[in-house]
């Protein structure tokens, strides 16, 4: 269901971009050698960045990682939409076992 607030409450993959990372991380720390071994001190040198952006990227996910399920990007966004306050409906006692929800697509 769209709600049209998508861009302020998307959520990442954030195990998905922890392994992303940790690819980059180590390419970044490989060519870094590679390059300062052969004598190319600039290619060295941007990998070097690269690496230190990985490393900065990679600390940011693990801490919302370690912030569970409730991490949100600001104060101002809820964590969850608030749920629908009807009264749950009487179960019909002709069924020995309740229909299965019925999805739900725009």
């Amino acid at each position: 269901m769209r709600t049209g607030s998508e861009p302020a409450t998307a959520r990442s993959a954030l195990r998905a971009r922890f392994w992303l990372s940790v690819w980059g991380l180590v390419w970044a720390i490989f060519g870094t050698a590679v390059f300062a071994l052969v004598g190319r001190p600039g290619w060295a040198a941007a990998c070097g960045v690269l690496w230190l952006v990985a490393t900065v990227d990679m600390t940011m996910i693990l801490r919302h990682i370690r912030q569970g399920p409730h991490y949100q990007p600001g104060r101002d966004i809820p964590p969850y939409r608030p749920v629908d306050s009807d009264p749950p409906r009487p179960r019909p006692s002709g069924r020995p076992y309740p229909r299965p929800p019925r999805p739900r697509h725009p």
